[in-house]
């Protein structure tokens, strides 16, 4: 006999990522997100799906930029912090403690403690049921020096099925 489930929780692990937005000086926010994927390697194109409600979604659509970057392990408590706040309520940047550093190519910082950022402008957004698909172009990519030579490996921030995250989706049991 089958039972139902939430199908999430058989796609987890993904990989956590913290998507910086808005600009240095101005609005800026960073957010934690797991639905984040390569979808053409030429043009390089990368997919988020943000909630419609967030902040991030509506600094994204307000600057047409974000940076996707790649945190390591021991952030694991930040990027839960990121998850669980609203940028609308905190500075995400002051309450991490995350450093947010001019980006080359878009406007939006990127964060210093990360190993990895993917510059992107958004080439195409479409509503997805309670997310925003924001597909943006890489236009600029880069890691630490370490991470780039191949002595050392991105692993999976530790962390299991958000249940928290997605709690309204259900039933008592």
């Amino acid at each position: 006999m089958k039972s139902d489930v939430e199908y999430l929780e058989f796609m987890w692990p993904l990989r956590h990522f913290l998507i910086t937005c808005g600009q240095i000086g101005r609005k800026s926010n960073i957010m934690a997100v797991s639905f984040c994927m390569p979808v053409s390697k030429e043009p390089p194109l990368i997919a988020c799906a943000i909630a419609k409600e967030a902040y991030s979604c509506e600094l994204i659509k307000e600057t047409g930029e974000f940076i996707v970057n790649v945190p390591p392990p021991e952030l694991e408590p930040r990027i839960y912090y990121c998850g669980f706040h609203s940028g609308r309520d905190v500075d995400k940047f002051a309450e991490t403690g995350l450093t947010p550093r001019p980006a080359r190519r878009v406007k939006v910082p990127f964060i210093d403690e990360c190993l990895a950022h993917m510059e992107c402008r958004v080439k195409q957004a479409m509503e997805t049921g309670d997310k925003m698909l924001f597909v943006g172009e890489v236009v600029e990519a880069y890691a630490d020096e370490d991470l780039a030579r191949g002595e050392r490996n991105v692993e999976f921030t530790p962390g299991g099925f958000p249940r928290k995250i997605y709690a309204t989706r259900f039933k008592e049991r």
